[in-house]
């Protein structure tokens, strides 16, 4: 047999030059040093899993559910000696721009190359009281880093301005997330646009979000043949226990979700002798079973698995006749009420067909766009007014802003007054936070400074329960944007641009100069951040 750390037994070489079902687990990382009893347990289970024939690849967590944690290379480093496949988790939350590049080269160095790029849950506890969350960029600015390490950065230390030199090329396999287990149309479009903003991004596999709904994870794997979107779907499988479901049916877990149908069937297979885990083990390898049969490329299996349970997961869905999968899917077909899908429902009522839902089709007709933009909002109404005709270069109004900005800031005074009736407008209007690099135009003239804690400038997050944001219980931004561009048929374009890096600089100065003047993320400042997206 070949050695884990083979070249031709790595998650690269197995996802581009094979096309075999890879079977993944997910370790959580503890709390505590590594020499603690909790962590040294952690640690054993990554090995004897890493160790397991049928284990292809493991991944290790990155302070998960917001909480502290050891850094997952930490523990993985001892797995990359022993020769096996790692997925570092890597989110956003925890370290700005800086710290995420500085972390990356730690990375590279110590010779890990799988990272799984996540914008992150928003922090719920730290020392002292809860952690304040960064986000300075997030999933998609992680994805569009790792792209430009790869081709080589630019030197922009001091001594090197004007210096063509770059640093050394890094080898980074990127993956990245997604969650098509959503109920509302805006919330589940916007994953889908952003796994493809991702993928152009250089993500070159999509991990699954938790879920107990076969005929989504189909449409998923649907959407994305029918959509040109080439990436490999690794879809996720959570061993479930009955306090685990009623977890996720409160959203313990920001995005994860469970009916209120399979968590009374898990409290009751928990009364059971064996405390429900041959209920729970063998819906796991059901799971596997439909993934499989879909056409996903792999399961990615988490719920703190022990060697010999995850044994005799596999073992049992090993067994299963080869169509089994195809009564499986109309068995765990957990959905929310009233939820939206895409596609049709198939024949077996578990699966997608494909044939684009009727409603949804009609909904995109010319007279019910038209009846739709009635309740369009007048706030984003006035601002793509103003936006199209002052804002975007090359109108009368562009070049007019320009040339009075050019002379306005020529006094502090006349640039204080300026800027002060700035705010005046945009802090009622939209609850500016006069960050300077302003994305209303981005997201249909919402502010993600002020309306989203994680401050999203490159689509939603993973987190929303039911179209509510994570945190905050309002409807999430991004969902809101799509309900406002949709009745004038500019939805599927919203993510079909640049990536948004903001600047941090720019914070306290006016948005409008700054627009006016090329000094913001509208600007094409340097030809390498422009590209095919544009």
């Amino acid at each position: 047999m070949e050695a884990a750390g083979s070249t031709s037994h790595n998650l690269r070489n197995m996802l581009e030059n094979s096309d075999r079902f890879l079977t993944a687990v997910e370790i959580e990382t503890s709390r505590g040093l590594l020499m603690a009893e909790a962590s040294r347990r952690t640690a054993e289970l990554a090995k004897r899993l890493s160790e397991f024939d049928k284990v292809d690849f493991v991944s290790l967590t990155d302070n998960p559910g917001g909480n502290p944690h050891i850094r997952p290379e930490v523990l993985g480093q001892d797995l990359l000696f022993r020769g096996c496949d790692v997925v570092i988790n890597m989110s956003c939350k925890d370290y700005n721009r800086n710290g995420v590049e500085s972390r990356l080269w730690a990375l590279g160095s110590q010779g890990f190359s799988n990272v799984l790029a996540l914008s992150g849950d928003y922090p719920i506890g730290g020392f002292q009281g809860q952690a304040q969350p960064v986000f300075d960029i997030d999933s998609v600015g992680l994805l569009e880093l790792m792209s430009k390490m790869n081709d080589g950065l630019p030197n922009q230390m001091w001594g090197s301005v004007g210096r063509e030199d770059r640093l050394e090329k890094t080898n980074f396999f990127a993956g990245c997330a997604v969650s098509p287990f959503k109920k509302l149309e805006g919330e589940l479009m916007t994953q889908y646009f952003k796994l493809a903003l991702k993928v152009k991004t250089g993500a070159k596999f999509a991990i699954t979000q938790i879920g107990y709904d076969s005929r989504k994870a189909a449409e998923l794997y649907q959407y994305v043949q029918s959509n040109d979107i080439n990436i490999p779907l690794i879809g996720s499988v959570f061993i479930l226990t009955a306090p685990a479901g009623r977890f996720f049916n409160n959203w313990g877990v920001p995005g994860v979700w469970v009916s209120d149908e399979l968590r009374d069937e898990a409290n009751k297979k928990a009364k059971s002798k064996d405390r429900g885990k041959a209920f729970f083990s063998e819906l796991a390898a059901k799971q596997i079973a439909i993934l499989k049969g879909i056409g996903y490329r792999g399961a990615y299996i988490s719920g703190r698995p022990q060697l010999k349970r995850m044994q005799g997961i596999l073992e049992m869905a090993d067994s299963f006749g080869e169509n089994d999968w195809k009564d499986f899917a109309k068995e765990i077909n957990f959905a929310q009420p009233d939820e939206f899908y895409y596609y049709e429902q198939g024949d077996n009522p578990g699966l997608s067909s494909n044939e684009v839902n009727p409603s949804y089709r009609a909904s995109k007709s010319k007279s019910a766009r038209a009846k739709a933009q009635v309740t369009v909002p007048l706030q984003f109404r006035v601002g793509k007014f103003v936006h199209d005709r002052v804002f975007t270069e090359g109108t009368v109004g562009f070049k007019v802003g320009k040339a009075v900005y050019s002379q306005v800031e020529k006094s502090k005074k006349l640039s204080k007054i300026a800027h002060i009736a700035e705010q005046a407008t945009k802090v009622p209007a939209y609850q500016c936070r006069d960050c300077g690099d302003c994305s209303l135009p981005d997201i249909a003239y919402l502010c993600p400074e002020s309306q989203c804690v994680k401050s999203q400038r490159n689509g939603p997050c993973g987190g929303t329960k039911a179209g509510k944001c994570e945190i905050l219980d309002q409807e999430c931004i991004w969902i809101r944007a799509y309900d406002r561009l949709k009745p004038f048929g500019d939805e599927t374009k919203m993510l079909q641009r640049p990536i948004v890096f903001r600047d941090a600089s720019l914070r306290n100065t006016s948005a409008w100069a700054n627009t006016f003047l090329a000094r913001d993320h509208h600007a094409n400042r340097n030809p390498e951040d422009t590209d095919s997206r544009a």
